[in-house]
């Protein structure tokens, strides 16, 4: 039996799925917490949780990740050095050091001047001990590497450290772009490096010795080889992996996917089993990247969205996500009586509180390192959190005083302390849809906030879920739109006259009446959707879709990920081809033509092998762009992406393939 283990780690929960590749069936599934602190903690609790396994059926384990992605929002990673060669783009960049050599290539690949390698040298002695990791960039590398690819020889001669080149990452036009994208791979090898290093520890352990595939933003898989180069190419890892999933779930070959999770809700678009991709490259932390990602809307509203009452009748929902409160109670009991304390303390406003309300529980979620390090207003609140999580009254008390907000809000940037608060979570356990944890502390968060509202609990509970519905269905009008080219501003007061008589279809009292029908069916994914979306199929006319095992969907996806290799080349006029290999000229087209497809075809398959692809399937994409003229057609260029793709062989037929086994 062959089973492949699929993992994704969200941002509440990590999911697990053990599935039989031939039959493709799902044979266990299982979650876990995800511990943003240190991710393996969740991934062993979530294998773990899957019951017995036999590590000698397992034959490859596949890892969605939102690793990478969280650690360029949070900042986190390695220190860069920078090394450009030619020319300086404007802007700022993701890197502690930076410096700027002689060297570089013009546009048709031709060198501009010699590489300076005694200023290289020079650079490099500046640099040791600075930094952790180098970027080298060179303008116009992606017609002509060559002085990229010198640069980081003589770097080696001279110096053990990890280089990236960023012809290596893009072969787009865009300098700056392409440099961002080498400074941020550079500031990942650290962090892909340890988790890697970790989840080998925690299959070790469970004697599971088969290769690691991690999900890439298309939906593609990356080889543990390969990605311990390129861990960009991880980023948005997670919305990818739920399309393959929803995709192998419903068996559909048109259709919108919506995956709920416990932060966000990802809404992808399937046209014919293709999805469209980011055609600029992913932006991710106000960073434009060079990586091609699936082309999906994120929007800031999941299963623990933070809802708040900032005045009476006024209702906010996300886009932060904070700990349910009967998530939080069922570990804290004692939390109940905290909070019935707060309903009736009327004299403590919101705007006491730094960016939150009466209600607000907090608790360690990651002790500091060095206490001394902490303000003395930071080192108070962690002293009071110690046994447990309290909410402001119970810090007052303690204290003395108001506890600082700034204390707050530094450890919570910090990832110190987490809030605690009421979520859509706790709306379904106050209406019964769901019993998993504490049903009080859910009922008590709601009676606090249904004060500040200004309406009863059970209207306040529905009120909270109608405005979620009706947030889902007005992101997947806003998802089509981006889709087709339009944008419009929900904030725009002049919306209404058409959003009041959609989300409110039967009103006789109307003017108007807005029926919207979406041509193809949603299907529905993640553990909240059941509560939600068949109110959205509703609203939009459409049929929803919710397939067995919905809510490991992004596991799944991870599990049924095909591996895939590329290259991309060009020829431009004089006949010149500029290629990951190098910059060639050819006296004909045709004889340009032949050696980029026989190259190509042949560095594809010698990766596909590599990473274990059984039979791997060669597609072949060309765009030929000419102009006519008086004098007849003249070539402009020609752009070749030459892929090979399959799945992953049986871990029996690796024995040949190189850097896989752990």
């Amino acid at each position: 039996m062959a089973y492949i283990l699929g993992i994704d780690t969200g941002g509440t929960f990590t999911d697990g799925v053990l599935l039989d590749f031939e039959a493709k069936a799902v044979l266990a599934k299982a979650k876990a917490f995800t511990t943003p602190q240190d991710l393996t903690i969740g991934i062993r609790e979530c294998i773990n949780n899957l019951g017995e396994i036999d590590p000698n059926q397992i034959k490859m384990v596949s890892l969605s990740t939102t690793l990478a992605t969280n650690a360029i929002v949070e900042g986190r990673g390695g220190k860069v050095g920078l090394i450009l060669i030619g020319n300086k783009p404007s802007g700022t960049f993701p890197a502690q050091k930076i410096s700027l050599v002689s060297g570089g290539h013009d546009g048709f690949g031709i060198a501009t001047c010699e590489l300076d390698t005694e200023e290289l040298s020079q650079v490099i002695r500046q640099m040791k001990g600075e930094v952790d990791t180098l970027a080298i960039s060179g303008i116009f590398s992606i017609r002509n590497p060559e002085h990229e690819n010198l640069a980081k020889e003589l770097v080696q001669k001279e110096w053990d450290v990890p280089i990236v080149c960023a012809h290596e990452l893009s072969s787009s036009i865009g300098l700056y772009e392409r440099t961002v994208t080498a400074c941020l791979n550079a500031k990942l090898l650290p962090i892909i490096a340890d988790l890697l290093k970790a989840v080998k520890q925690v299959l070790l352990k469970k004697k599971i010795n088969v290769p690691i595939m991690i999900v890439k933003g298309d939906g593609s898989l990356i080889s543990e080889e390969k990605v311990s180069l390129k861990p960009i190419e991880t980023i948005l890892s997670g919305p990818a992996a739920s399309i393959v999933g929803a995709m192998f779930l419903s068996g559909l070959e048109t259709f919108l996917t919506l995956d709920m999770g416990g932060t966000t809700s990802d809404i992808g678009i399937i046209k014919s089993k293709c999805w469209r991709m980011h055609k600029d490259g992913a932006i991710v932390a106000n960073w434009r990247t060079h990586i091609d990602t699936a082309g999906i809307s994120t929007f800031g509203i999941g299963g623990d969205s933070y809802i708040t009452v900032p005045t009476k009748g006024h209702l906010n929902i996300g886009p932060i996500r904070v700990i349910p409160l009967s998530v939080a109670g069922a570990r804290y009991p004692y939390l109940n009586k905290e909070l019935s304390q707060i309903q009736s303390c009327k004299a403590l406003s919101v705007e006491s509180i730094f960016n939150g309300q009466t209600l607000d529980c907090w608790m360690i979620i990651k002790p500091p390192q060095a206490l001394e390090n902490l303000s003395r207003d930071e080192q108070l609140v962690i002293e009071v959190l110690k046994d447990g999580p309290h909410n402001v009254l119970i810090l007052k008390e303690r204290i003395g005083k108001y506890v600082s907000p700034f204390a707050l809000k530094s450890l919570e940037q910090a990832g110190v302390i987490g809030r605690i608060s009421f979520t859509p979570t706790d709306a379904l356990h106050c209406q019964g849809y769901l019993e998993k944890w504490n049903v009080e502390t859910a009922h008590q968060g709601a009676r606090v906030l249904a004060n500040t509202y200004g309406c009863s609990p059970e209207k306040f509970v529905t009120h909270c879920l109608d405005n979620i519905t009706e947030s889902l269905a007005l992101s997947i009008l806003q998802s089509v739109s981006s889709k087709q080219g339009y944008a419009f501003d929900i904030k725009d007061p002049n919306l209404k006259f058409f959003l009041e008589p959609f989300f409110k279809r039967i009103n006789q009292d109307a003017d108007i009446q807005v029926p919207i029908c979406l041509n193809y069916p949603i299907v529905a994914i993640g553990a909240p959707v059941k509560a939600y979306l068949p109110a959205v199929g509703d609203l939009l006319q459409t049929q929803v879709i919710i397939p067995e095992h919905s809510e490991v969907a992004s596991a799944i996806g991870a599990a049924m990920g095909k591996v895939t290799e590329k290259i991309t080349a060009l020829i431009k006029p004089g006949f010149t081809v500029h290629a990951p290999w190098g910059f060639e000229k050819f006296m004909y087209y045709e004889d340009a033509r032949e050696k980029v497809l026989a190259k190509a075809k042949e560095i594809v398959l010698e990766n596909a092998r590599k990473a274990g692809i059984s039979d791997p399937e060669i597609t072949v994409n060309q765009d030929k762009v000419t102009s006519e003229t008086d004098y007849g057609t003249v070539f402009i260029e020609e752009l070749f992406e030459v892929i090979a793709s399959g799945y992953c062989q049986r871990k029996d037929d690796l024995n040949e393939c190189e850097g896989f086994y752990l």
